[in-house]
């Protein structure tokens, strides 16, 4: 590990990590493409003004740091481009990724089979493709992360506001607390070039979701009018092992414990004090 720490795309789950990151790494910067708008709650010296897009920001990424790369990695000439400029390959670079690389299961089995970071990966996506190329060419270490939830992103609100419904869809969920510590754990132990699944591993179906958040806050979703695609199942076997190595573990697996606890936050929130 560098004595730094640059998180390339600083946005929700940057904001969780930067507490974690400060207990290891001196010093911490975060990029924006309009830093002094969107990274008001760092100190100037920390924020950065960077755009993949605009070549001429790349000199602004000091050397010998850390990376943590936040945001797709598309387009893949660019990704290249910079990659070398930024020497990568002297580097320990962290990439989020998505669950959304693997392939959709078309299998009639049901509930689906169990993902693992050996399954198959679609590369007709652009944003696979340049994940890929970093991993394979510049050893980064690449993280597949699941659907993100924590304060500010509450799965019943998406229910509340119609985003999703009742389906036998099977989804991944990960706490945001629990994906940045995932972070900064594959920044200090993984090999490079290694792939790492990022869940709660206790995927669920939208119809348990929906039941649950019904049946407690009398919240009503309806049922999803179209044949829905069964999902996918992903283990977290393989990032467990990895934090073990950290010395830790998860701290939010269980959803619907959670779910109760963003509520009476929320509900806190909404009252008054006295």
């Amino acid at each position: 590990m560098h004595h730094s720490l640059i998180i390339l795309g600083s946005g929700y789950t940057a904001r969780f990590l930067l507490p974690l990151a400060r207990q290891h790494y001196p010093h911490v910067f975060a990029t924006s493409r309009d830093p002094d708008r969107h990274l008001t709650h760092l100190t100037l010296n920390q924020r950065i003004r960077f755009d993949l897009a605009r070549p001429e920001t790349w000199q602004a990424i000091p050397a010998s740091a850390d990376l943590l790369w936040c945001f797709p990695a598309v387009p893949i000439e660019l990704v290249q481009r910079f990659a070398d400029a930024a020497s990568l390959r002297t580097r320990r670079l962290v990439i989020l990724g998505s669950t959304s690389a693997y392939d959709d299961c078309t299998s009639a089995e049901y509930p689906p089979p169990w993902i693992d970071e050996t399954a198959p990966i679609d590369l007709t996506k652009s944003r696979v493709q340049g994940e890929e190329l970093l991993r394979n060419s510049y050893g980064s270490i690449l993280l597949r992360v699941a659907g993100i939830y924590g304060p500010g992103r509450n799965p019943v609100e998406w229910i509340k506001t119609g985003r999703v419904s009742r389906s036998r869809k099977y989804v991944n969920l990960i706490h945001v607390e629990d994906l940045a510590l995932c972070c900064l754990t594959a920044l200090t132990h993984a090999e490079p070039g290694t792939i790492y699944n990022i869940s709660d591993g206790n995927p669920r179906t939208w119809m348990e979701i929906c039941k649950m958040v019904e049946q407690r806050w009398g919240i009503r979703s309806p049922d999803s009018q179209e044949t829905s695609p069964p999902g996918k199942r992903v283990s977290n076997k393989r990032m467990c092992e990895l934090l073990t190595l950290h010395g830790t573990g998860l701290h939010y697996g269980n959803l619907f414990e959670m779910l109760e606890l963003m509520q009476r936050n929320s509900l806190n929130e909404a009252t008054p004090s006295r």
